[in-house]
């Protein structure tokens, strides 16, 4: 029997080795402790982030790519200006249903980042 729950112990160390698994687990842990749920699904946020906050004709809507996970918003593209990520980043903090904001934006000559 001990060798089972060792083995049972290795699969879940090799599993959550991942760290986009762990955060998945995280979050969804988090989920079931706080008793929440998600109010939209993952298409209709991403589509009231990309609303609300690249909606006015400014954003760089063409630029950024908007992914959601889990009510987790993963932003990806490269900006000509570092407060200009700062600032959507911000905004899409702000929009009601999201749980995370996942910045993977940089500017030219940088590189992207694995995760925040």
């Amino acid at each position: 029997m001990k060798i089972f729950r060792l083995a049972a112990l290795g699969a879940a160390l090799v599993y959550l080795s991942n760290a986009a698994r762990r955060a998945k687990l995280r979050d969804r842990v988090l989920e079931l402790i706080s008793g929440s749920r998600a109010t939209v699904d993952d298409q209709t946020l991403k589509a009231k982030v990309e609303s609300e906050v690249f909606g006015d004709t400014e954003a760089p809507k063409g630029d950024v790519s908007v992914n959601v996970e889990l009510g987790v918003v993963y932003l990806r593209g490269q900006l000509e200006d570092q407060s200009l990520i700062e600032e959507l980043e911000q905004r899409v903090r702000t929009v009601q249903g999201v749980n995370r904001v996942e910045n993977l934006l940089h500017t030219p000559g940088t590189e992207a980042p694995a995760h925040t």
